[in-house]
């Protein structure tokens, strides 16, 4: 969400912004319902006032029995009634318009996020590690048919396309995935677990951004509730329409839930296998920050998404998201990819974005520093830490040897009662 004050005070550097994400200027439009508005509510205050100082005037003109001057101040009286009406009638309506297009316009990018129009627009930043080059790679697909784990038939038959059966140490694997990246983000990197809701009101879904221009994107339940497509959306919602105190922040937490998302605009992608899904699960790590602390914050949450990669021995580089791939709410955002042996190349499997106060705008989420009066709002990030489901393609395939066998990364290996390997057949 966008202060209009900062766009009236600045529109040339808000509409630099949002061209560079591929939208017209908006700030003319947005600008003259602000004119709107704001002579809408001035019209309402000024025959507000008008009408209290005719009103004592009728009980004056009364007082002196001056009648027909008691009676041309009632006819002026509910002639502002009238006009007042018609105002605030206005002043609801423009206001609305405005808040909606506010609504519904993207963050604007830092000054150092390159500008481009999709995913050739990125940079690289680094890389770590050796990929893997195999000859005759065998996916994930076939790698977990082979041992017995991955039935994509049978969560066809119950649920559709994009849903996996995942079964023995295959399952086991993802279960001690997602526990192992739990363990590391609140044992080393100073993340607080939370088990959050996975059922949230459109209200949640608008402060994290969601709602309401990505709706197709999201299931409804037949209530009022929505399942969550990140678990970022519950975590930041803990602050809204709060007031923290700056000396708690910053406040970093994280959870491992079930996401769930329609994946309307991905029709023909990926429908092999577990890259995306209807149904998976996700390390979410989400700070609320001092808007001082974001910048640091967010290196701090890329180096502890990165630390599961560099962990688990897998192969991997960080890109800076430019103007035309950032998602929605942020401002700078940088995405892990991860080698796979399989495709020849690196698949995302991590973004990790610093959002400013857009999302805090939204649910009007603040912090004080003690014995202070006035507030100031929050900075929030959130990042995957990383997708556990895409986290197992990755072992999975780099991994693998010749005869289908898949190697237990060592730090996996106390999750996996000390189990090395899994066995095709096993």
């Amino acid at each position: 969400m966008h202060d209009i004050k900062a766009i009236r005070d600045n529109p040339t550097a808000y509409d630099a912004g949002w061209t560079s994400r591929g939208l017209s200027p908006q700030t003319p439009t947005l600008l003259e319902l602000d004119r709107q508005l704001r002579a809408a509510q001035t019209t309402v205050q000024t025959a507000q006032s008008r009408r209290n100082e005719a009103s004592k005037l009728i009980g004056q003109a009364k007082a002196q029995k001056d009648e027909a001057k008691a009676a041309a101040l009632m006819a002026e009286v509910e002639a502002l009634k009238g006009e007042m009406a018609a105002a605030a009638e206005t002043e609801a309506r423009v206001g609305k318009d405005l808040r909606d297009l506010l609504a519904a316009l993207p963050n604007i990018p830092d000054l150092d996020v390159p500008v481009g129009e999709d995913e050739a627009g990125n940079a690289e930043q680094s890389r770590h590690g050796e990929p893997r080059r195999m000859n005759n790679a065998r996916d994930h697909v076939d790698l977990g048919a082979g041992l017995g784990g991955m039935d994509f038939e049978a969560a066809a038959r119950m649920s559709g396309s994009r849903f996996v059966v995942l079964k023995k140490g295959v399952a086991r694997l993802e279960r001690a995935i997602g526990q192992f990246m739990l363990d590391l983000q609140t044992g080393t990197n100073g993340y607080t677990e939370i088990n959050p809701p996975v059922l949230v009101k459109a209200d949640a879904l608008f402060g994290t951004g969601q709602l309401p221009k990505f709706e197709e994107d999201l299931f409804r339940t037949t209530g009022e509730h929505y399942l969550i497509p990140t678990a970022e959306v519950s975590l930041t919602n803990i602050v809204r329409e709060q007031i923290t105190d700056e000396e708690e922040l910053p406040l970093r937490i994280t959870a491992l839930t079930n996401c769930f998302r329609s994946e309307a605009g991905s029709a023909g992608r990926d429908t092999r296998g577990m890259i995306r899904q209807h149904q998976f699960q996700k390390v979410e790590l989400v700070a609320i920050t001092t808007p001082d602390q974001s910048a640091a914050e967010h290196d701090h949450m890329v180096a502890s998404a990165q630390m599961v990669l560099e962990k688990l021995g897998l192969a991997y580089r960080t890109m800076l998201l430019c103007t035309g791939d950032m998602g929605f709410t942020a401002r700078r955002t940088f995405d892990l990819e991860v080698w796979l042996p399989s495709q020849n190349t690196f698949r995302e499997i991590s973004s990790i974005s610093n959002c400013g106060d857009f999302q805090a705008r939204r649910m009007d989420a603040r912090c004080q520093k003690r014995g202070e009066k006035g507030t100031r709002f929050v900075h929030t990030l959130n990042g995957s830490g990383l997708a556990v489901g895409r986290t197992l393609v990755a072992v999975l395939e780099n991994y693998q040897d010749e005869g289908g066998r898949v190697c237990i990364p060592d730090v996996l290996r106390p999750y996996m009662g000390g189990l090395t390997h899994l066995e095709p057949g096993a």
